[in-house]
């Protein structure tokens, strides 16, 4: 029972259908019944098949006892209310029919709920998402905490499914049709106060009084709020067929924009709501019901369901298996920069650790500290966060020119430029300036761990933590332990990372771990295409298309051109010809060419006039620097995004096969969080798999005819003659 319901109140009565139960009737005196959700074999509460025949009885008996004059629907965990649906009931579902006909018992529980007699609240703290915010719509009242526990949305789409249990019917009603498919087509969650404005809670409220509050709503039988307004341009949009055919075709035209065709999900949310609205309530249940079950079967779906719950997985792990992480109570970050204050900013309001930054100047802490005021800044405009809250946040970041506080550091965190002498000279200030046990992880992205370590006095102590920019928003890390890193160094590095929300993956140390060495062939074969006549444009155009987030020219230039550079040579030194770079782009950073962050590089950056087009513009002088002529491409876009990503997955098998990573798992979902490889396709593992090793080797062997850096690598030439697959 939660604790909220036992306030004020005496309990007459209390009853389960069985001891397994994971719900319980709870009677007032007053009248006004709770009905507690508490799902004991789970930390939180998610909607199960099995939970259908339960609820479907309980609804009946409160619908027979005329005693209960209304009804409370509240959780019993103590941060969280419904987290959505059990994931893997979906799993279990063998075909389009089964799928469906889980839809609609959902919406069939849904609506007994929303068609009972009496006033039915649904008193929200915590985590309400998917299913538990489509139950909690069937209430006729929503009220809910203002924690920043809580949260509401339908987030669905990420799993490349439509909520199946009345919410493309029922949000719209609730939030208007524009700000519905906002959330649906995004995922996006509401905090207490947005879902309040948005109408789509009547109250929201501290959470010491939630309980009171609901049984209020109850007794006055009406909203404590008036729902929010909608502007004239929302009402001439959205209460007549011509605008809502405007906001419809408007919305896929930016689904298909951003998604390329590759994700079904959203253009089905988007005709679900269509039909509701249109033609007939019971036939957009129809076809909600019925596109859910299409989703729940698609190989999309699928494969981010597999995600799901690899992520979900790697939660549940440690560095090393039955070691313990230490205590980490204070931490460092060396460098400031946009790294550095990337790094401080995820330690002090993810892991909420003090952390101290050291640079060499005055400058660098002043750019380190700024990184963080201005992402809290904004989150205080955007109402995410109060004042007091962001003063709290900063209050944990420090910086210094000098190692003043560092004595009491239990982990130091290097961000400093890629160079190999001056990380080892990190290595032994951190040895002279903190205690024995100090932990000194770098950020490096190419540089082996063991060179780092090779004149340390504690080699055990060093570790290599690989973040990707921007770290605020990128959520992989690369766990890099050398050969004499100790077991617990590497638990705590692993539990750090979770702290400040990133997915780690522990990889092996060699020259460019794993995501930097995937990526490598890929931006080579592209650089390739480039200097054969192929246009910037074509090129990215052809792996957006495909299924990355940016292509390969416009995410050298987001890197940096020299940075790109800079990591070449060091693995064409460790690992071969086959990563040696073109020369040709020397010339760009000879030109002072490096990209977005000095406004010049394969993109035009500079300020055009009011009517010039938002779309980025190729910087056409760098292909006379380049020594280029742009021509009609010869190739397919898909034929060059195959050529370009055929090199990486060449690449990811070699590094399964020597251990660079541990499992195939772990190299898809550093694929996909670490340089966008499309998650619909599940990771290069996956993806081998879906489409088959033996014509990943046909493909590379014919490739390999005119180019050698094709060929494919003996772990793959083995899988293909044994018929064999990366996963089971």
């Amino acid at each position: 029972m939660t604790e909220h319901s036992t306030k004020e109140n005496t309990v007459s009565e209390e009853t389960k259908n069985n001891n397994n139960s994971a719900f319980s009737l709870v009677h007032k005196a007053s009248g006004i019944s709770h009905l507690i959700m508490n799902d004991e074999s789970e930390s939180m509460n998610t909607l199960k098949a099995s939970f259908i025949d339960e609820i479907s009885c309980l609804i009946k008996k409160i619908k027979a006892d005329s005693a209960i004059k209304g009804l409370i629907f509240v959780s019993g965990k103590k941060d969280s209310f419904i987290a959505g649906a059990d994931i893997n009931m979906l799993d279990d579902c063998n075909s389009e029919a089964e799928a469906e006909t889980l839809s609609r018992q959902g919406q069939m529980i849904f609506d007994q709920l929303e068609n009972l007699n009496i006033p039915v609240v649904a008193a929200i703290h915590g985590a309400c998402l998917g299913g538990g915010l489509e139950l909690a719509m069937a209430c006729h009242y929503r009220v809910c905490s203002l924690s920043a526990k809580t949260s509401l949305g339908l987030p669905e789409v990420q799993l490349g499914l439509l909520p199946g249990g009345g919410g493309t019917q029922r949000l719209p009603k609730l939030v208007g049709v524009q700000k519905a498919l906002d959330m649906m087509l995004t995922g996006k969650q509401l905090r207490p106060k947005q879902a309040l404005k948005s109408g789509l809670v009547d109250d929201a409220v501290p959470v010491e009084i939630l309980i009171d509050v609901a049984e209020k709503l109850i007794v006055n039988q009406k909203s404590s709020t008036k729902k929010a307004k909608k502007s004239v341009v929302n009402q001439l949009l959205e209460n007549n067929t011509v605008g809502q055919n405007i906001v419809f075709k408007q919305a896929t035209k930016t689904v298909l924009a951003k998604t390329k065709g590759n994700y079904p999900a959203p253009l089905h949310i988007i005709e679900c709501v269509k039909v509701g609205i249109q033609q007939a309530p019971a036939k957009g249940y129809q076809t909600e019901a019925s596109l859910f079950a299409k989703l729940v079967m698609s190989p999309e779906s699928a494969q981010l369901r597999n995600i799901f719950f690899a992520t979900t997985q790697m939660k549940k792990e440690s560095g090393v298996e039955n070691v313990k992480a230490k205590k980490l109570i204070r931490t460092a970050v060396l460098g400031g920069g946009l790294m550095g204050g990337g790094i401080a900013f995820v330690t002090a309001t993810k892991a909420k650790l003090p952390v101290r930054i050291k640079d060499i100047s005055a400058q660098g802490i002043t750019t380190g500290l700024k990184y963080s005021y201005d992402l809290l800044n904004n989150k205080v405009k955007r109402r995410f966060i109060t004042k007091h809250e962001m003063q709290k946040q900063l209050s944990l970041i420090s910086g210094n020119v000098e190692y003043i506080g560092f004595k009491q550091a239990d982990i130091v965190i290097e961000a400093v430029f890629e160079d190999l002498a001056l990380k080892q000279k990190m290595v032994n200030d951190i040895e002279q300036n903190c205690h024995e046990r100090t932990i000194f992880a770098s950020n490096t992205s190419s540089l082996p761990i063991g060179q780092i370590a090779s004149q340390a006095q504690r080699p055990e102590n060093v570790i290599g933590l690989h973040y990707f920019s921007p770290v605020d928003k990128m959520p992989l890390a690369e766990i890099i332990p050398h050969d004499s890193t100790s077991d617990e160094v590497i638990s705590t590095v692993v539990e750090l990372a979770k702290k400040q929300g990133k997915t780690p993956i522990v990889v092996k140390d060699k020259a460019g771990f794993y995501v930097n060495r995937i990526l490598a062939p890929y931006m080579n074969e592209a650089a390739n295409l480039l200097l054969s006549g192929y246009p910037v444009d074509v090129l990215d155009k052809a792996l957006t298309r495909f299924g990355f987030p940016v292509g390969p020219m416009q995410l050298l230039d987001e890197v940096g051109i020299d940075v790109g550079a800079k990591i070449g040579p060091i693995l064409q030194a460790e690992l071969g010809e086959r990563f040696a770079a073109p020369e040709a782009f020397n010339v760009l950073i000879k030109d002072g060419r490096l990209g977005k962050k000095v406004k010049k590089g394969f993109y035009q950056y500079q300020k055009k006039g009011f009517f010039a087009s938002s779309k980025k513009q190729v910087d056409e002088s760098v292909y006379a620097l380049l020594n280029v002529k742009p021509t009609a491409s010869t190739l397919s876009n898909n034929d060059i995004a195959l050529r370009c990503v055929y090199m990486m997955l060449n690449e990811a098998a070699r590094c399964l096969d020597e251990g660079i990573v541990r499992n195939a798992r772990d190299g898809d979902i550093g694929a996909i969080f670490g340089i966008g490889f499309p998650p619909f396709l599940g990771g290069p593992f996956r993806y081998m798999d879906s489409i088959g090793i033996h014509h990943v080797v046909q493909n590379l062997n014919e490739y390999a005819t005119t180019d050698e850096r094709f060929k494919p690598c003996d772990k793959l030439i083995k899988m293909a003659e044994a018929n064999e697959f990366f996963y089971e």
